[in-house]
């Protein structure tokens, strides 16, 4: 495991705007924090592509990329996950993480792993990107071939190549590691002068010497956001593993978990961690049954990066690094999430498009197109439940009314004088049944309204009768309607009355 984080390490340092030797820092320090109170057996932290992402756009604005202010509000911005994800964790609040819809997260992840990829482009090339957003850097890398190192682009084209080629394989066979090492061998025997990884000083993971404190205000609610969406991932790893092997998992004790190896990430030098697909299910296949798998992971890492062995990855390419990104999201870029939205909830698809326009747009600030992703879908949520369908039938004298959605204090209104519409439109009613069944929920106000309605019938002397109400409701209409609690009762099974 240690052997295959370590070219990701480097890789999604890169990705992140930091020299690749703070993503060694995170490599060895989050997956031993993590491991004292993670709950999933087989979650690898570490660096991780979207993470990387998230945090170059919360800092590219304040500070020059791979410079020493960058490096000083990238350990900050960690220190501040990690304090959010703890604060979540303690006061049991982990599951906040299912605020985000199905539709925002999906789209994100595409949006995501199209910039993810265009900001690899120029490394690829073997070319300085030119510009904040990725896909703009993307193209203005691609539209002069004058300037390409072809010698870059073949390590980068070859690496990539070979990784997709060799997942074939298994994922029993580290094909990260192997072509990272083929790439290394390479680089030196025919000298390459490209752009390279560099200069990497063994030694552990030092102290963060000073943290930007005066920047505090800029970065609390970029933390908190990658707090939120950052757990996404590694929530989703351990659910589908909890669930495969029905066995139980603990949000909130996972949640301390990242927030411990977030925390000491920014205190020992590094930037923001998350959870690894890709490498969880390696750690599994590989025969972890707890989570310390991940902590002896980050103990092997120290030990690598604290010999000068490490020093030998110098000569490694980079666009090697930009294949080993690319093929890491590849397979994320898909149409299908849109085309299901499409077909099943076109208010759904809008909820989903505004986030993956919105992240294309805003790049690199794509946290803000997470946050407009779930203001959209509130809206429509909103939206939809101030819609109440009503449906009735006369039957004598008898008026039958079937309200359905939900009732509550936006769409109250509507059910009181859509009855009165229909009352005006059969004068001959003298009895009105309310058939509740088809309402999914009723508050206070919509409870008062149905007061509202009663009172009405004393006054226009006809009967009022509520039918099919849920248990729930039966409660709070017995209190604010005690003339209905007979009938209220009648409707309610006798096990569920009280």
């Amino acid at each position: 495991m240690a052997l295959v984080l370590i070219p990701q390490s480097l890789a999604y340092s890169e990705l992140a705007g930091l020299p690749a030797l703070h993503g060694l820092y995170v490599a060895a320090v989050a997956p031993i924090a993590a491991a004292f109170i993670g709950s999933s057996p087989y979650l690898q932290t570490g660096p991780v592509a979207m993470t990387s992402l998230l945090t170059l756009g919360a800092l590219t604005p304040f500070a020059t990329q791979g410079s020493a202010t960058y490096v000083g509000l990238a350990a900050l911005l960690a220190v501040f996950v990690g304090i959010s994800r703890l604060a979540m964790g303690i006061f049991r609040v982990g599951s906040i993480a299912y605020l985000m819809s199905q539709p925002v997260v999906a789209a994100f992840t595409v949006a995501a792993s199209l910039l993810i990829v265009a900001s690899q482009v120029p490394t690829l090339l073997g070319v300085r990107g030119e510009g904040a957003n990725p896909l703009l850097s993307a193209v203005s890398a691609l539209i002069h071939p004058q300037h390409w190192n072809a010698v870059a682009l073949a390590f980068g084209v070859g690496a990539l190549a070979l990784i997709l080629l060799g997942r074939r394989l298994g994922p029993r066979v580290p094909v990260v590691l192997l072509v990272s090492i083929a790439a290394l061998v390479v680089s030196v025997l025919i000298d390459f002068t490209g752009p390279q990884v560099g200069h990497l000083a063994s030694g552990t993971p030092p102290l963060t010497p000073s943290l930007p404190w005066s920047m505090s205000s800029t970065l609390i609610v970029p933390a908190i956001i990658i707090a939120v969406v950052g757990f996404a991932e590694p929530s989703s790893i351990a659910r589908r593993y909890a669930a495969a092997e029905r066995t139980h998992w603990d949000p909130d004790r996972e949640m301390i978990g990242q927030g411990l190896a977030n925390t000491a990430s920014g205190l020992f030098s590094g930037y923001p961690s998350g959870g690894s697909f890709s490498r969880s299910a390696l750690n599994k296949l590989s025969g972890a049954t707890s989570r310390w798998s991940g902590g002896i992971t980050g103990v092997a890492v120290l030990l690598i990066v604290a010999t000068p062995v490490i020093g030998t990855l110098s000569r490694l390419p980079k666009s090697v690094l930009a294949g080993l990104v690319i093929a890491a999201v590849l397979s994320l870029i898909e149409v299908s999430p849109f085309t299901r939205l499409w077909r099943a909830s076109k208010a759904q698809f809008v909820v989903a498009i505004t986030t993956f326009l919105g992240s294309l747009l805003l790049a690199p600030r794509v946290e803000r197109a997470v946050v407009l992703g779930v203001a959209v879908s509130f809206i429509v949520h909103l939206w939809r439940e101030l819609r109440l369908h009503i449906v009735h039938e006369i039957d004598g004298t008898t008026l039958h009314v079937h309200p359905s959605g939900v009732l509550y204090f936006a769409s109250a209104p509507l059910l009181e004088r859509r009855i009165n519409e229909i009352l005006a439109d059969h004068p001959q009613a003298d009895r009105v049944v309310l058939h509740l069944g088809g309402l999914g929920r009723i508050d206070i106000t919509g409870i008062l309204v149905l007061r509202s309605l009663a009172d009405h019938a004393v006054e226009e002397n006809f009967t009022l009768e509520l039918a099919d109400v849920s248990p729930g409701a039966a409660r709070l209409v017995a209190r604010v309607l005690p003339e209905l609690a007979t009938e209220v009762t009648d409707s309610v099974p006798d096990n569920a009355a009280g």
